[in-house]
């Protein structure tokens, strides 16, 4: 339930009772056309506003129609009323609301910034949430996500990108939340900034590289899977294989890195990214490539079945063949 210390300036003014009501919509509603007595779309879960508007219009209303009303959209499950500009509740909403446990909350705010304001809250409340045991690097701006077994070499890599001038969001684990069709990722406050380093122990980034080395959030764009290295096993040598990997129910792209002796991954997880920015530009080079070969293949197929004509011998040519 919204609290006053959410930072809408809230305040409660009738339904105490009913403050265990839960909210689970980001989307708010303005009940107008509920208050002609059309109450089918409204929905437990989902915030009221009543505006001026709403008010003006109950204003309006004679005494006995204006408690029909109101006694009709409180009969329907609501999580809670929220009155916009500071103004006062109709005492008929007031009463239904205390008997029947449904707060009313009251803000100073007008109700076009509140509800952005509100909605905004919510969606970062509601979100989707969880928790990957990877690392979250910006490199270049996007959000890359390092995931590999246990002792692999994620942090190492991370931290060779710091050093190359890259910025850290998470080590470790990395909390993962969805808005919309978009994945932020950040550090929980305990870890936030800080990175374990087998042999080195805990370290905190911010200190030793400053503040242009750490990001909150960020969001996540790709992810590189750190995996051992295995003799005969086929690796992906052109780049046409769009792997996704599923966070949250969105899929993003997914880079399968072998890790071995003397591979610098650092650099590779560079490259990965500023091909991933290629391609977000509609530039795929290992497409052009492949296409570029099909054309050349072809071009020399449709030559080498082409017919091939002889020359008719001139006169002079005839004679000197006699």
């Amino acid at each position: 339930m919204l609290e006053p210390s959410t930072g809408l300036g809230l305040r409660l003014v009738a339904g105490a009772e009913g403050l265990d009501h839960v909210v689970t919509l980001s989307r708010v509603q303005r009940p107008g056309l509920a208050l002609t007595g059309y109450t089918e779309y409204i929905r437990y879960g989902r915030v009221q506003i009543l505006g001026a508007s709403e008010l003006g219009y109950l204003r309006k209303l004679s005494a006995t129609r204006r408690a029909a009303v109101l006694q009709r959209l409180a009969s329907c499950r609501i999580s809670c009323f929220v009155v916009t500009k500071g103004l006062d509740a109709p005492a008929e909403l007031v009463a239904e609301a205390e008997g029947r446990g449904i707060p009313i909350l009251s803000t100073p705010a007008e109700s076009t910034p509140f509800i952005k304001a509100l909605s905004a809250f919510l969606e970062e409340r509601l979100a989707l949430r969880l928790h990957l045991h990877s690392v979250l690097i910006d490199v270049f701006g996007l959000g890359v996500l390092i995931v590999g077994e246990s002792g692999i070499g994620k942090s190492e890599c991370a931290l060779d990108l710091i050093d190359r001038g890259h910025r850290l969001v998470a080590d470790d684990v990395v909390e993962i939340r969805r808005i919309g069709d978009v994945l932020i990722g950040a550090s929980p406050d305990l870890t936030r900034y800080h990175m374990e380093l087998r042999g080195l122990g805990v370290i905190n980034i911010k200190d030793l590289y400053g503040v242009s080395s750490i990001r909150t959030s960020q969001r996540v764009e790709l992810v590189v899977s750190l995996e051992r290295w295995e003799a005969g096993r086929e690796y992906d040598r052109l780049g046409l294989q769009d792997e996704k990997f599923l966070i949250l129910e969105s899929e993003m792209p997914l880079i399968r890195m072998p890790v071995a002796p003397g591979r610098n991954l650092a650099i590779l997880v560079e490259v990965a990214a500023r091909n991933q920015l290629l391609k977000e530009r509609g530039y795929d080079a290992a497409r052009q490539f492949v296409e570029r070969v099909d054309e050349m293949i072809e071009s020399k197929t449709t030559a080498a079945r082409r017919p091939v004509h002889r020359r008719r011998r001139s006169r002079v040519e005839r004679r000197r063949v006699r």
